[in-house]
């Protein structure tokens, strides 16, 4: 089993839609056996900007992280589907045993 997850803000858009309910939605549409979606308190990327999205002003930047697990070739694919219209977020994947 491979488990994978994907690091954005809350505050990005594919189209006019929030890119974590873009991406749930794509997730749902290729079978993936499942996936949930955590909103952080605080967190920071490349830029080395922390982002705490209680903090007034903050624009909602709130980090996102979206986790899943399938099948190692289902994920695989299913990243490199996502990556033809997803360009943002920092995604690792993880090989893991399901108990």
């Amino acid at each position: 089993m491979l488990k994978a997850q994907i690091f954005i803000d809350q505050d990005e858009l594919v189209g006019d839609k929030a890119l974590y309910e873009f991406i749930m939605e794509f997730l749902i549409d290729q079978n993936i056996k499942g996936a949930t979606m955590f909103r952080g308190r605080l967190g920071y990327g490349e830029g080395q900007h922390l982002k705490r999205p209680n903090d007034l002003f903050s624009f909602d930047e709130t980090p996102i992280m979206i986790t899943f697990i399938d099948e190692e070739n289902k994920i695989r694919d299913t990243l490199t589907e996502l990556r033809k219209t997803v360009k943002s977020g920092f995604i690792i994947t993880q090989h893991v045993d399901i108990w």
